[in-house]
């Protein structure tokens, strides 16, 4: 993969394959909120045991990320995580069969001053002065397209996304990353939505088993179908999200179950194609689930916009690999 030129001189993480929180604490109490703004302290006391003891500060508010853990020390898959912070019985039991750990990346307060304008480089150093070096999420500064690569290579064979580059004079922007952060991911994915659902026939009968996946057009707000897909899921998800697309359900078809655009989920795909069969203009090839991302809402998918300029890098990316061929 290469390192574009944007990206040089940032400071890159790992994308890690986990769940984003923020730790807040005040007057000594510890409370821990999902990247939707979900109180999920209970479900997870060990984080919270963890901000009170191990955090040198009386006051902060700290962005991380918790990861949960397998064999060999590799992250799970994101729904196992999930069940740990759906869990309100339990939890002490859940805490020894799914083990967590925390990688923090920004610090928004500290001490009751907040430091969201500060640049990127300054809220890290004050991050550092207050939690302990294991908890930080691995970091480096450089220029060396080289050294990135290295370091993707790792964050990868750690079983972990990709990485994120931040810009060095970076504020934080909540919600937002527009032109400061970058993923960087190996493979091409994307945040949809389904729309609609058809009847599976075969071994897959009495399930809706073919997805209809969906971008947002960030001008009008309708959701515009890129493609279909069965593949990626399980039976016993198969099962699960017809259950779920049945509650959501609009209207109904011979075949086709068409329901509110709530689910979001991460699709891998292939290339980017043209197609006149869909209203948007495109179509995934060889789309396949990777995952279902129940952290975000149907607001937080990819769009239209975002999908042609993908598909216009696309492009000019394949032009320059046929100019390299001798």
């Amino acid at each position: 993969m290469r390192i574009q030129a944007r990206w040089r001189g940032s400071a890159f993480e790992y994308k890690l394959d986990g769940a984003r929180i923020q730790i807040h604490r005040r007057q000594g109490r510890v409370r821990i909120f999902s990247r939707r703004l979900t109180d999920v302290t209970d479900s997870i006391p060990e984080m919270v045991d963890y901000a009170k003891t191990k955090i040198r500060a009386s006051e902060f508010l700290i962005e991380g990320e918790v990861v949960a853990l397998g064999e060999g020390g590799k992250p799970v898959p994101f729904q196992d995580l999930m069940r740990r912070f759906r869990r309100v019985h339990g939890v002490e039991d859940m805490v020894e069969k799914i083990p967590l750990r925390l990688y923090l990346f920004d610090i928004l307060q500290s001490g009751g001053k907040t430091l969201i304008d500060l640049p990127c480089t300054e809220r890290w150093v004050i991050l550092a002065s207050l939690a302990p070096a294991e908890s930080l999420a691995p970091r480096i500064v450089t220029r060396d397209p080289k050294i990135v690569e290295d370091f993707m290579q790792s964050a990868l064979k750690e079983g972990h996304e990709g990485l994120m580059a931040k810009s060095l004079p970076s504020d934080y922007s909540p919600g937002a990353r527009g032109k400061k952060w970058f993923k960087i991911k190996p493979a091409d994915r994307l945040d949809v939505v389904i729309v609609a659902a058809d009847w599976g026939s075969g071994r897959r009968v009495g399930w809706l088993s073919n997805y209809h996946l969906a971008v947002r057009d960030d001008e009008t707000g309708e959701y515009l179908v890129v493609g279909k897909t069965f593949k990626g899921l399980t039976d016993v998800e198969f099962e699960m999200i017809t259950k779920r697309l049945q509650e959501l359900k609009t209207k109904e078809s011979k075949w086709t179950v068409h329901v509110k655009p709530e689910i979001v989920v991460e699709v891998a795909h292939n290339e980017i194609q043209k197609s006149p069969r869909y209203k948007s203009g495109f179509a995934l090839r060889f789309a396949r689930i990777a995952k279902f991302r129940d952290d975000k809402t149907p607001e937080e998918a990819d769009t239209i916009q975002r999908l042609r300029k993908l598909y216009e890098k696309q492009f000019e990316n394949k032009g320059r690999l046929l100019k390299e061929i001798p």
